[in-house]
């Protein structure tokens, strides 16, 4: 009977490649996240509760804002506003800015705003995502489960295609500013 091959890298002795090098540190790191502020309004209770027949029309709005701290490290505010109304009447409101701090290491200068505006707040959306869930649901409203967002898409309305091929000298690029 053959003998059954590795199942995983560290059994079969291989190095995973997407792993930086020994003692140098990853391009990203999530130093911390938090809550930076949260808001949720429920102006009508609890006739909104009592009288509610249909799924309200919710709008959601997405913004990233970007500052940087120190020599590597940059604060990324996901803000995620939430509007349900009934009509002309205002269900609930949600607000939430949720923030991380991010490391970055040893990344092109073309590169580090286009990190900053779609992989950090990709990183961060999930967590966003069911704070804004718990806050409807506790509201007194069935969760609000915000669909995934394209924050590809986002960064190009604002800021046009990010780099895709390597950074040619001379055209570096600053992070944005929050």
């Amino acid at each position: 009977m053959p003998d059954k091959p590795p199942d995983t890298p560290a059994q079969s002795g291989a190095q995973p490649t997407t792993s930086p090098q020994e003692g140098e540190a990853p391009p990203l790191v999530v130093k911390g996240q938090y809550i930076k502020d949260l808001s949720f309004e429920n102006p009508r209770a609890p006739a909104s509760l009592m009288e509610l027949k249909q799924p309200p029309e919710v709008a959601v709005k997405v913004d990233v804002q970007t500052q940087s701290l120190a020599e590597s490290n940059y604060e990324v505010v996901l803000t995620v506003n939430v509007e349900a109304k009934s009509g002309e009447d205002t269900l609930f409101l949600v607000e939430l800015s949720y923030g991380g701090v991010f490391n970055l290491n040893n990344v092109p200068q073309d590169y580090i705003q286009p990190l900053l505006l779609i992989e950090c707040p990709r990183l961060l959306f999930p967590f966003a995502r069911n704070i804004i869930a718990d806050a409807t649901r506790d509201g007194g409203f069935p969760a609000l489960l915000i669909q995934p967002v394209d924050f590809i898409a986002l960064y190009k309305s604002q800021h046009g295609d990010p780099p895709t091929q390597q950074p040619q000298p001379g055209k570096p690029q600053p992070a944005g500013k929050g």
